[in-house]
């Protein structure tokens, strides 16, 4: 394995998935996504990758590894994923891929009203289903008195959830997020608009003026940002590592994300078997664990209501597989079968 790889993010888990059959192609790194086109990674610099036949970009995620062909760059097939970060879109059958094999995702929020405990909570189930460590990244810390206040809620959203404040502006804004970063690691930025990101961006890959990824400064009415990334792509951290920057998302539903949820809402995980009925929906039941937590002020009434809006919309968004095993046919939830 090439030192150029290594520090790509090449590991044995992707090298394991290379056969004598694929002598003549090379590994590459997806760095950007476009609609009609690719650029890859090669770890010697960025190049444009040539789709097979039949293949949309549709199918492919920034920082997928790639095996495609040495002269005439044609993607010959995708190797499996480490981590796959992706969410549903509103009347899509199909979920939108965000980023793939990360090693943290870097939730970014700020210390104004742009905090909201329900939205971040989605990021983390996805993070968390995914199988790659989520860490909160609170901005703005240098237009507040105190981000105390801020800090104490992120912490509470998550068992062992790392929680990290910085103004992104500041160039020892890298050093706090390097425990994360390093040769071979990848990190992915999300978050909305205006919360800092591109700064962050622009922090970590040390970007000179001319390269800097544009950013945009929030209303103050509302603290609402207005897109400055408008494609997710890979880009080398300085110090050692890659990040993937991701447009702002307005809407983040979720699907498939039963054991995100159950890591996210552990504690109301670990008292569902102590009700009194197996199938207690912890709204009415007697002998309810749950509704005990709260009556003890253990468990707040809206931590619980969140838990069950996102459940809710799990299963709603979560298609079913019916069939005889085997020859099962996956449908949308209330769907018919076709």
């Amino acid at each position: 394995m090439s030192d150029m790889l290594q520090d790509l993010g090449w590991q044995p888990f992707f090298a394991e998935q290379v056969t004598p059959e694929d002598a003549g192609l090379v590994p590459m790194r997806v760095a950007s996504v476009h609609r009609s086109r690719l650029s890859a990674e090669t770890g010697a610099g960025q190049v444009r990758l040539e789709l097979p036949l039949h293949a949309t970009t549709a199918d492919y995620a920034v920082g997928d590894w790639v095996l495609a062909h040495a002269d005439t760059r044609v993607l010959a097939r995708r190797l499996d994923r480490r981590a796959l970060l992706r969410r549903r879109t509103e009347g899509a059958d199909t979920r939108q891929l965000i980023a793939a094999n990360i090693d943290t995702l870097f939730i970014v929020t700020s210390c104004n009203d742009d905090f909201n405990a329900a939205r971040l909570e989605r990021y983390l189930a996805l993070a968390n289903e995914a199988g790659t460590q989520p860490v909160i990244v609170l901005t703005k810390i240098d237009k507040v008195d105190d981000p105390a206040p801020w800090r104490d809620q992120a912490l509470a959203l998550q068992r062992g959830l790392e929680v990290v404040l910085l103004n992104a502006k500041d160039p020892d804004a890298a050093t706090v997020l390097a425990p994360w970063c390093g040769t071979g690691r990848t990190v992915a930025l999300v978050g909305s608009s205006g919360v800092g990101k591109s700064t962050l961006l622009n922090t970590l890959a040390d970007k000179a003026e001319g390269q800097a990824q544009l950013t945009g400064a929030i209303r103050e009415g509302d603290a609402k940002g207005r897109h400055t990334t408008t494609a997710r792509s890979l880009h080398p951290i300085s110090g050692g590592g890659w990040v993937i920057d991701t447009p702002g998302m307005r809407t983040l539903h979720v699907a498939d994300v039963a054991a995100g949820l159950e890591m996210l809402f552990a504690e109301i995980t670990e008292l569902a078997p102590l009700c009194r009925f197996r199938d207690c929906t912890h709204a009415h039941e007697p002998g309810c664990a749950v509704q005990a937590a709260i009556a003890a002020g253990t468990l707040s009434a809206e931590r619980l209501e969140r838990w069950r809006k996102l459940s809710e919309e799990n299963t709603a968004n979560t298609p079913v597989q019916t069939g005889p095993r085997g020859n099962r046919t996956t449908i949308p939830r209330g769907g018919k079968r076709r």
